[in-house]
């Protein structure tokens, strides 16, 4: 049998995925790894520990398929994105902890940029806005705060990439230091309309470009595996999670949406071959480049989405499961007036504040747990229905329906609040592993596992859809709530 193995590498954990021919899951390998938190505001990762749990779930997830190199066609990476390594070229060894994409660190930073009035541009260029959840701004922290870095990076010792490079380097044991476009375009470094690296962006982040990874196609044969257990297969294809998602979700045609619910939230729309650009404060990103032609989408980042549920287990210890919410929910008919704004590492889109932080409100002694893991649901459903406002201003093809994937997707009571929040359909598909799913069709295609696009488009299958059952009334009133919410959780960190 012949196979194709997805590393899904994501913000909590390392996972692995055997497709076979039609996409359906043979076998799937799974583990966290360890979230540090230094500081307020900080979030980091050992690549090291990434690689090793990498690695490890591929053995076993071929394993548990009982497969062995000869029978993976081809092995496609996805990834969290904006996440930062700087390594050296000679040893293979980090100069420091991953910085995170959630990472704010370098907010200041930020500031001073839009206080020299650099907006408008960076976003014509690159597509982003001024932000610390960006790598450039983070490549250039690790310079300018880790000894001897800077001298070694302008020596051409020191190579950077985010986590789908890292994977790249160790899986070719240092053959190939490479990015694919999607990546490259997370960066605001990456010139998204000429398909380059800017050198302007790199000037300006005092960033070496002898540092950066070559930039690649989304669906190309890279080179060859020289790792255990994976020898010889070929590393096909490669995209940040969220267009790896979108890709899996067959939005390939322009208006067509998705949003992941992971650690954090993601929606995305196809905007085909034309790179539009946001008045709302979305972003405008690479989705994919196949076969020379270059995809774009819209963008909206919802930094807290599913972490809400970990910080409910982890912190708060309401819950021993994260899918223990779904029953402490459902112990309440409604939220009791409680509203719960995630903002433990600041807002995402389209508020774009570093220095909110997370906020409880409509508390009374009325108040039980199950209100509270309802608010905490719900704050995952409100964020992206900010974001599909943003997006129905942006764009010319509103959504007729809403694609969803991801763990918490899973809820149906958190899908059936999301279609009331937004009016319109939900649709979850069969196989939710979209992200794993979009990074092994873009490394099946290019090896002719599948033929197109038009043949991965059979294997599309809708699980449930979730309609519209709240009166509009009722999500607006609940939407003003949400707002007023918002709105005492800004600012609150002074810079």
């Amino acid at each position: 049998m012949r196979t194709i193995l997805a590393l899904d590498e994501g913000t909590t954990s390392a996972r692995a995925i055997v497709f076979d021919a039609d996409g359906n899951i043979l076998a799937t390998a799974q583990k966290e790894f360890t979230q540090t938190f230094p500081k307020s505001g900080w979030v980091e990762h050992d690549a090291e520990e990434i690689w090793s749990a990498q690695i490890g779930v591929a053995i076993e997830a071929m394993s548990r398929a009982r497969l062995s190199a000869k029978d993976i066609a081809a092995v496609g990476i996805t990834n969290q994105r904006e996440t930062t390594v700087v390594w050296d070229r000679q040893t293979g060894v980090p100069v420091g902890p991953a910085i995170v994409w959630q990472d704010r660190r370098t907010a200041g930073f930020c500031d001073r940029l839009l206080a020299d009035g650099n907006a408008t541009w960076i976003q014509e260029r690159t597509g982003l806005l001024i932000d610390a959840y960006f790598s450039g701004s983070k490549i250039a922290w690790i310079l300018d705060n880790v000894k001897g870095a800077r001298e070694q990076a302008e020596a051409g010792k020191l190579a950077f990439g985010t986590i789908d490079s890292w994977l790249a380097w160790k899986l070719t044991d240092g053959r190939l230091h490479i990015t694919d476009v999607s990546n490259a375009s997370r960066t605001r470094l990456f010139n998204i309309h000429k398909g380059d690296w800017d050198d302007e962006r790199l000037h300006m982040f005092r960033v070496p470009r002898s540092m950066l990874p070559e930039v690649r196609a989304s669906s190309e044969i890279y080179g060859e595996i020289q790792a255990p257990g994976l020898n010889g297969v070929p590393l096909a294809g490669m995209a940040g999670d969220q267009q790896a998602a979108l890709f899996g979700q067959m939005c390939f045609t322009p208006g067509l949406t998705k949003n992941t619910y992971g650690t954090g939230c993601f929606m995305l729309q196809t905007t085909g071959e034309k790179a539009v650009t946001s008045h709302n404060r979305l972003l405008t990103t690479v989705a994919w480049k196949i076969g020379g032609r270059t995809s774009y989408a819209l963008e909206g980042a919802v930094f807290v989405g599913g972490a809400v549920v970990q910080w409910l287990r982890d912190g708060l210890k309401l819950i021993r499961t994260a899918d223990e919410i779904n029953h402490l929910a459902a112990t309440v008919p409604d939220n009791g007036g409680v509203y719960l704004v995630p903002a433990f590492t600041g807002l995402g889109a389209p508020h774009w504040d570093p220095y909110a932080r997370g906020t409880l409100v409509g508390i009374t002694r009325g108040t039980s747990a199950g209100h509270i893991a309802r608010a905490a649901l719900e704050s995952i459903a409100f964020q992206s229905a900010e974001l599909l406002g943003a997006m129905r201003a942006d764009a010319r093809q509103p959504p007729v329906e809403m694609r969803v994937d991801g763990g918490a997707s899973q809820s149906n009571l958190l899908m059936q609040f999301q279609a009331d929040l937004l009016g319109i359909p939900v649709a979850r598909p069969t196989v939710t592993e979209t992200t794993a799913l979009g990074a092994a069709y873009l490394a099946g295609l290019t090896t002719g596992f599948w033929k197109s696009t038009d043949d991965l488009a059979k294997h599309y299958h809708v699980e449930r859809r979730f309609e519209p059952q709240m009166a509009p009334s009722q999500a607006k009133e609940m939407q003003l709530n949400w707002s007023r919410a918002v709105e005492r959780a800004k600012g609150w960190i002074v810079s």
